[in-house]
């Protein structure tokens, strides 16, 4: 049995019972109480350090792994990686510090055994191969749930299997192709609102990380709800306003999401904390708003002749979900759905704001090729082919992804006792999955992997590699692999590829301020702390 304090509390109510009844002329009765008190220290201390001493530094099966040479502090172990900024940055100096065969060992708050994911083949492993012995960690799940509810993203096993299996069709190949009128008109749409905005600012100076959200959850309206938001249109819509207060990169969001992992629920929402009630009040708001979302469209399919297309309509037709599951996926993917193409174009714009001569040949290859924008947006114009035809285009949006993988940090834990790499995992390890240290690891890209290089993705005839010249595929992790992956890799892929053309097409972008250290942060996904000031000069389209 594993011994946890509850355990302790009760079995030294029962030893100090048993001793004064069998026992008295030692343990007399009227010190009952005392014994308890003395049974519940003694055998604590024993219990903390068997825990904190003798199973991690000499019973661990994990012991002899590779560890880091530096950052280890009693009782915090490598706890203060977690609040190291950028996300992932702390990871993959351990990954260049430590030599290894694929593992790395090291330990979290009271010693706790983790594992940092450091090869393609333990990466393999643990998404792919083994990809059900894993799960997301439960403080994790019992977190994202207050903002995602039960939705794919969540669920663990058989139910997750069910889920994906139905809700794949929406995220075919075909179905993204018929996709891409929404994402162009969608990306006009935005630099349309982007040139009005900087007809009224003299300094032509906009934080773009704002139009950013606005149109990729315009985007993930009309293809997943059917209906068109209208956030480009509306800048204090609801849904804007609460995901930006949710998704906001402050350093108390992420002091709140990092003592999530370290206390339970209980203790958390006991906490006279502000932000309890506010996290409240937004979740409750979207998951209204999603519920709105349902009723009307099942209202109105029962009146439309011709089957609707999007995400929700799929599932509705699917009669697999409850209307609460439909809310629940709902929440999903208009999170999910909006900010990793959101934070994508945000972190574009800034790359190619910092590297003109980049930016310059990027807009000459879609200026070449798209001599007119508004021919793209004919019917029977087929924009897949012609985005994804375009090298340029596609090098730079993978390197952008690379770089600056939305999610850059995530875990898994082992649900039952199973191996990777051939080593023995126990159950209840934690393994850190790090997108930001993977992406950058110079053992797999390269001395040059942190420079933002996007020719590493054309191969000599000129065409577009989905390797970017690494030798594996679990070199890139921005959306994961296997059973788990993003299943709307795709749409994300296709939707950036419109909303870079169009932008880089229309405007010509540098930094507001070219001095700016600008800082990643976030607590889930990676934004930058202080937004993203650039200044912008409309080009003539063609010219």
């Amino acid at each position: 049995m594993d011994f946890t304090a509850s355990n302790i509390l009760l079995l030294s109510l029962v030893e100090a019972a048993v001793s004064v009844y069998f026992f008295p002329q030692v343990f007399p009765r009227n010190a009952l109480a005392s014994f308890y008190l003395i049974f519940v220290i003694v055998q604590g201390t024993a219990w903390c350090f068997q825990k904190l001493i003798i199973y991690p530094f000499f019973l661990s099966p994990l012991r002899h792994l590779p560890h880091p040479p530096k950052g280890f502090y009693p009782l915090i172990g490598h706890g203060l990686i977690l609040f190291k900024r950028p996300p992932g940055q702390a990871f993959l100096n351990i990954l260049k510090e430590t030599e290894n065969d694929g593992l790395i060992h090291f330990r979290g708050v009271f010693h706790a055994d983790r594992l940092l994911l450091a090869s393609p083949a333990a990466l393999a492993d643990v998404l792919v191969h083994r990809s059900y012995d894993f799960e997301k960690p439960p403080w994790a799940r019992n977190f994202l749930r207050k903002f995602l509810g039960d939705g794919l993203l969540m669920t663990e096993g058989d139910e997750h299997r069910h889920q994906r299996k139905h809700i794949m069709p929406a995220f075919s190949f075909r179905h993204i192709k018929e996709l891409y009128p929404v994402f162009w008109s969608k990306s006009i749409e935005l630099c349309q609102v982007v040139s009005r905005e900087l007809g009224e600012k003299p300094d032509k100076v906009l934080d773009i990380g704002h139009f950013s959200t606005m149109v990729t959850l315009d985007i993930i309206g009309l293809a997943g709800l059917g209906r068109d938001i209208g956030s480009l249109r509306n800048n204090d819509d609801v849904l804007i306003e609460n995901y930006e207060e949710i998704l906001e990169p402050s350093t108390e969001k992420a002091v709140y999401f990092v003592l999530h992992l370290l206390f339970p629920p209980w203790v958390m929402a006991a906490l006279p904390w502000k932000l309890n009630e506010r996290v409240k009040i937004t979740t409750g708001n979207l998951k209204r708003i999603c519920g709105e979302f349902v009723a009307n469209k099942k209202s109105r399919m029962k009146m439309e002749s011709e089957e609707g297309k999007d995400i929700l309509s799929i599932m509705l037709r699917s009669n697999n979900f409850s209307d609460n599951g439909l809310v629940d996926q709902l929440l999903t993917f208009l999170a999910a759905g909006h900010e990793t193409t959101s934070s994508a174009l945000t972190w574009a714009t800034h790359l190619l704001s910092t590297h003109p001569e980049i930016q310059t040949r990027l807009r000459t290859e879609i200026q070449e090729n798209i001599p007119d924008r508004k021919a793209l947006l004919d019917p029977n114009f087929d924009i897949a082919a012609l985005l994804e035809s375009l090298p340029y285009l596609n090098a730079v949006c993978n390197e952008v992804l690379r770089l600056f993988p939305t999610i850059p940090v995530s875990a898994r834990m082992a649900s039952r006792d199973t191996t990777v790499c051939g080593h023995f995992i126990p159950k209840g390890t934690l393994l850190q999955v790090v997108p930001w240290a993977t992406n950058r690891d110079p053992a797999l890209w390269g001395p040059d992997s942190e420079k933002f290089i996007p020719e590493r993705w054309i191969d000599e005839s000129g065409r577009t590699t989905m390797n970017g010249g690494a030798d594996s595929n679990y070199s890139f992790l921005t959306f994961l692999h296997g059973p788990r992956s993003c299943i709307g890799e795709r749409f994300a892929r296709a939707e950036m590829r419109a909303l870079v053309a169009a932008f880089v097409g229309e405007f010509k972008m540098q930094m507001a301020n070219p001095e700016e250290k600008v800082r990643p942060g976030g607590t889930i996904t990676s934004k930058p702390i202080d937004g993203m000031r650039l200044k912008l000069e409309p080009v003539t389209w063609g010219e």
